[in-house]
C-alpha cells in the first residue's frame, strides 16, 4: 500500500479523534473523519505499548494494511485504527472478519451494485 494512503502527521490523528465519529469492538476501535480534499482514503494504525514488543506492533501492523489494501474502501476519509490488547488472540482470518465488521458499522465500505 502506498504511503499516501497513510495519517502521519499528529494532528491530523487527532482532528480524527476530535471528530468523534467511532465504533468500538472487542478487538478494535475504527474512527472516521470526512477529508476536505477527498481524493482517497487515508488510514493511520495504532498500537499501544500495552499490546507487546516492538515486533508484535509491528506485525499486527503489517497484517491490518495488508487488510485494508484488500478491502473496496470509500474515498474521501481519514480512518483512524486503534487495536486493543485482545487482538493478540485472532488468527489473520478473524483479524480481518473483524475489521470488516468495524468498517461496515462505519459504513466505510464501498458496496458493489
Amino acid at each position: 500500500m502506498k504511503k499516501a494512503y497513510r495519517v502521519k502527521k499528529n494532528r491530523d490523528i487527532e482532528a480524527i479523534l476530535h471528530y468523534r465519529k467511532g465504533v468500538h469492538s472487542t478487538s478494535f476501535k475504527v474512527f472516521k473523519k470526512p477529508q476536505n480534499n477527498g481524493t482517497h482514503f487515508r488510514f493511520a494504525v495504532s498500537v499501544p505499548k500495552k499490546f507487546g514488543n516492538a515486533v508484535k506492533r509491528n506485525r499486527i501492523k503489517r497484517q491490518i494494511r495488508s487488510v485494508i489494501a484488500q478491502l473496496p474502501i470509500a474515498q474521501g476519509w481519514d480512518i483512524l485504527i486503534i487495536v486493543k490488547p485482545m487482538a493478540k488472540e485472532l488468527t489473520y482470518s478473524s483479524l480481518e472478519k473483524e475489521l470488516v465488521i468495524c468498517l461496515t458499522k462505519q459504513q466505510l465500505l464501498e458496496v458493489k451494485v
